[in-house]
């Protein structure tokens, strides 16, 4: 059993990476700014402890006494630069500068796969040249090389895919928002349950450190997507929209070298099993 911090404890994945690794019998410790407005995240596995990336003097408290750090909290949707360079690469750097003072054991950071830029429909691998064009995936790139950089840190790097499942409304708040894009574009996904399948495998890894993975179940075409959860596909009126979301994650890597197979490998087995959000069945 270890202690585990996680930052991003009420966001779409960080909630449900808690839930899943305290079923692992981890204790976990969750980063919260207000403990009263999240003291319901707070059970017999999860303690909260009160900090906040941008002030580098909360965090000692935080990665005190812990074996490992899961770091998932991030500045995402409508993120400016300014905003996103604070959270997602000065705010990694305190806390990663926090857990090497504390001699954490192990640094997990979950990025994402946008870090690749377009790729016109090829494969995304780990050792693949990075050009995001969005605010967002810039910030999460320079984040992840500045913690890869880091050599008396260990640290693994997990490139996240489109996340859906587990009661999440993922798949029916995008939609909207891809209903212009070409319907044989091509979307990588990965089950919750699945994210915090390969989280759990980094954790435990004993090799290789300072490693990047990227984490995917499935790259089904949007038309393929938006049927399954009951929509009809993509009008392609603005295919152009659709261009800083274009890459497809290539996964051999996590799968040869931990062992990763997923647990839902089509979202159709996930609707199947009612891991999905309601309003996509």
């Amino acid at each position: 059993m270890k202690t585990i911090l996680v930052t991003g404890a009420t966001g779409k994945v960080g909630s449900r990476l808690l839930r899943r690794l305290a079923e692992r019998g981890h204790h976990l410790r969750a980063l919260v700014r207000d403990l009263e407005r999240n003291a319901a995240l707070r059970n017999e596995h999860v303690e909260l402890v009160q900090g906040d990336l941008l002030d580098p003097g909360s965090l000692a408290a935080a990665v005190r006494g812990v074996d490992a750090v899961v770091h998932c909290a991030a500045f995402f949707r409508g993120a400016m630069p300014e905003q996103a360079h604070a959270v997602n690469e000065l705010g990694t750097r305190h806390l990663a500068d926090a857990a090497r003072a504390a001699d954490v054991g192990r640094f997990v950071f979950t990025s994402t796969g946008l870090v690749y830029g377009p790729k016109g429909g090829g494969l995304a691998r780990e050792d693949d040249d990075c050009a995001p064009v969005d605010a967002y995936p810039v910030s999460k790139l320079a984040a992840e090389r500045l913690l890869l950089s880091m050599q008396d840190l260990d640290v693994r790097v997990l490139r996240l895919p489109f996340v859906y499942g587990d009661g999440d409304p993922h798949i029916a708040e995008t939609v909207p928002m891809m209903r212009a894009f070409a319907p044989g574009q091509r979307l990588s996904i990965g089950h919750h349950a699945d994210i915090a399948q390969a989280v759990a495998l980094l954790l435990d890894a004993h090799e290789p450190v300072h490693r990047i993975y990227n984490v995917v179940a499935e790259s089904p075409d949007l038309a393929t997507l938006f049927a399954a959860v009951g929509e009809p596909p993509p009008d392609g009126s603005r295919a152009e929209g659709g261009r800083a979301f274009d890459v497809v994650l290539e996964g051999s890597r996590l799968r040869e070298e931990l062992g990763f197979r997923p647990l839902f490998p089509r979202v159709q087995a996930a609707l199947q099993a009612e891991a999905v959000h309601p309003s996509a069945r």
